[in-house]
């Protein structure tokens, strides 16, 4: 990834010549390894502070609903799940032109195809990034209805952080560790009870619950 100038830290972000620099995590956090992109966005969160034109988004399955976070950005760090036919845990980044073939490459689920038809909108109004970085992880399990990321995954999870801030450095996003630790959800991009460390520890034992199903998300019976 090349340097370029950007803004200064705590530049104004409507200033000419600059743009937001936008951090999206986009999926599912009900389907496993879904949660991926999602939990990298809420990790950084949690764990930095940013420049005032840095933007963090939990993107979810929100489709074109996300049209004008892409329209806004000069620069757009992605963060997903994706199926590249690589082992469990495998990260691949894709910049740039190549990212939306390799959203549309596998339909792996319906997000994908919605954030697809997001950067063909983007582009078709002369309203695009001028940098996409895509951070991609092989997904190991995604038939688990509320359950968390599987192990390969979690493990990826802290290099894509790094590959992220590498980036993120690099475009002038200024990330600094924040000081003293933040509660659930205190990162401002999940809600506090789907926050992962109370995620994963309030859900059923295995034996209480169906890793096809978990009872906090299911219908009560009448």
């Amino acid at each position: 990834m090349d340097s370029q100038a950007v803004p200064p830290p705590f530049a104004d972000p409507c200033a000419e010549g600059y743009a937001p620099v936008v951090v999206l995590g986009i999926g599912n956090l009900l389907w496993a390894d879904e949660g991926f992109g999602i939990r990298c966005v809420e990790a950084l969160g949690q764990r930095y502070a940013f420049a005032e034109h840095v933007q963090l988004v939990d993107g979810g399955t929100q489709g074109l609903y996300l049209l004008h976070y892409v329209q806004g950005a000069r620069q757009l760090l992605i963060f997903d799940a994706i199926d590249y036919g690589l082992p469990p845990g495998t990260l691949k980044v894709v910049e740039d032109d190549e990212v939306p073939r390799f959203l549309g490459a596998k339909k792996m689920s319906l997000h994908q195809t919605g954030f697809q038809e997001v950067l063909s909108l983007a582009q078709l109004t002369g309203h695009y990034p001028e940098r996409v970085l895509l951070i991609g992880c092989q997904p190991e399990e995604l038939e688990d209805y509320g359950g968390s990321l599987r192990a390969s995954v979690r493990l990826a999870l802290e290099d894509a952080l790094a590959l992220g801030l590498q980036a993120l450095r690099d475009w002038g996003a200024a990330p600094r560790p924040r000081v003293g630790a933040r509660s659930d959800g205190d990162g401002g991009v999940t809600l506090p009870s789907l926050a992962l460390e109370r995620y994963e520890g309030e859900r059923p034992s295995a034996e209480a619950a169906c890793r096809v199903g978990d009872a906090r998300f299911m219908p009560a019976a009448e």
